[in-house]
């Protein structure tokens, strides 16, 4: 069932343009994440939804409904800012009550305390932002954004303040909430490991258009375009006619993932070229190997147990027809 729809969304700046005729639907308790980098339009997008910004062409619908003029308290969304947005001079019962007051509910109180209980934030009540920890922080403000219920809530880059320790904990704690909850999550990130860890679906936005929207599974095997498959996890692009190529579809290039390249003996009759070891880099559970052939540089990802080449050796790279994934632009 569809909660939120999009449709021919424009919105420039000036001469810039942001979002172009940009359609999307995104499903009743679904957890979405909008992919791409700086500039892609992700982050313009999530604001036309929550109302901040108001698009010059297309209109937004929620559960049937045009709220493309309704300012954004007028709308059953809530968003949670990167910068988590908090009062420095409220407590942590405060900050999370204050859109229950403005809704002009009389005893936030009950409410409040479930959120505090949902959250794991028992005992820290009284206690104002600065005494609190990053991902502390990030919770008062998600339980924030819960308090009235709403269907849809937005989070702009929610996990990018925390350390890398605790992104990845956060993140599932996120996910399995929103579960709990049953209310649609939209994320935005420019984090590719993020997005495909935590999301239903994911749409990779590049130059205000959507290239892509795919589950994490296909978007990360079968990429659609050559942007697609250089952003997610830098896939090597092969080009048709310069590697001998046998793939079950034909397609001007293709998409292969390093992990699905390795090391033969000999050279095969096809999916397969000589190259040269240009660098190595060790990672513990694996080892990423560059290797230059037909003047590209591919990468390929192999086991940390595996014998290791040494850089300026010589070797043969071979592929299953079944790992090259047709792009179409």
């Amino acid at each position: 069932m569809t909660l939120l729809r999009i449709e021919g969304v424009t919105k420039r700046f000036g001469a810039a343009l942001a979002l172009d005729g940009l359609s999307l639907e995104i499903g009743a308790g679904e957890f979405f994440a909008l992919l791409g980098g700086s500039g892609s339009g992700k982050s313009t997008l999530l604001r036309v939804i929550a109302g901040f910004e108001r698009p010059d062409a297309g209109r937004v619908m929620l559960q049937g409904q045009d709220i493309t003029p309704l300012p954004p308290p007028s709308r059953a969304v809530a968003m949670m800012f990167q910068s988590y947005a908090l009062f420095p001079h409220m407590n942590l019962r405060d900050n999370i009550a204050y859109g229950l007051r403005r809704a002009g509910e009389r005893d936030p109180g009950p409410r409040v305390a479930e959120l505090v209980a949902l959250l794991g934030l028992e005992g820290l009540e009284a206690r104002r932002p600065h005494q609190l920890s990053g991902g502390q922080q990030q919770r008062v403000a998600l339980a924030r954004a819960l308090a009235r219920r709403p269907p849809l809530v937005l989070l702009d880059e929610p996990l990018a303040a925390l350390d890398s320790g605790l992104r990845e904990r956060t993140g599932l704690e996120l996910r399995a909430l929103q579960r709990r909850l049953g209310a649609s999550f939209v994320m935005v990130t420019h984090d590719q490991a993020e997005a495909l860890s935590l999301a239903d679906r994911v749409a990779v936005l590049d130059q205000g258009r959507i290239a892509q929207v795919a589950t994490p599974r296909d978007l990360y095997e079968r990429p659609a375009t050559r942007a697609v498959a250089r952003f997610l996890g830098a896939a090597n692009v092969l080009e048709a006619g310069r590697f001998a190529l046998h793939a079950e579809q034909a397609a001007p290039a293709y998409a292969l993932r390093p992990e699905r390249i390795r090391l033969v003996d000999a050279l095969p009759q096809a999916n397969g070229t000589p190259a040269v070891v240009r660098d190595i880099a060790f990672r513990g559970g694996d080892a990423l190997v560059l290797a230059e052939a037909e003047g590209e540089v591919l990468r390929l990802v192999l086991p940390g147990g595996a014998r290791l080449p040494e850089a300026g050796a010589a070797v043969f790279l071979a592929w299953d027809a079944a790992a090259l994934a047709p792009l179409s632009a």
